[in-house]
């Protein structure tokens, strides 16, 4: 049995139905594009807060104990993004969301 398709109605068709799954996927990178951003912006907030600390106390200033900080600033301001988030995140995904979804 033969069927004849127009491939003009067959290219309209599949342009106006969405494709869910890369909408899904582009969802989770813009989610977690802005959680990446929050966590950067948290992180400079740390750095910002550490230059007010005067110098002195327990431990000396030196190269190894501003790395550690770096790397100890970066990790806690990921895992604050990720489990309690400040809301940064949050709106920004709402506000670029409305960018992702196909206009009707």
């Amino acid at each position: 049995m033969k069927t004849n398709l127009d491939p003009n109605l067959v290219l309209q068709t599949t342009k106006q139905t969405p494709d869910t799954s890369r909408m899904h996927k582009d969802k989770e990178a813009l989610k977690k594009s802005c959680q990446n951003f929050e966590a950067i912006f948290i992180q400079s907030v740390f750095k910002a807060m550490h230059k007010t600390v005067p110098e002195g106390g327990l431990f000396e200033k030196n190269n190894a104990t501003e790395i550690f900080q770096e790397m100890f600033d970066q990790e806690v301001a990921t895992s604050i993004s990720r489990k309690q988030s400040v809301g940064l995140a949050e709106q920004m995904y709402r506000q670029l969301e409305k960018k992702i979804l196909p206009q009707k």
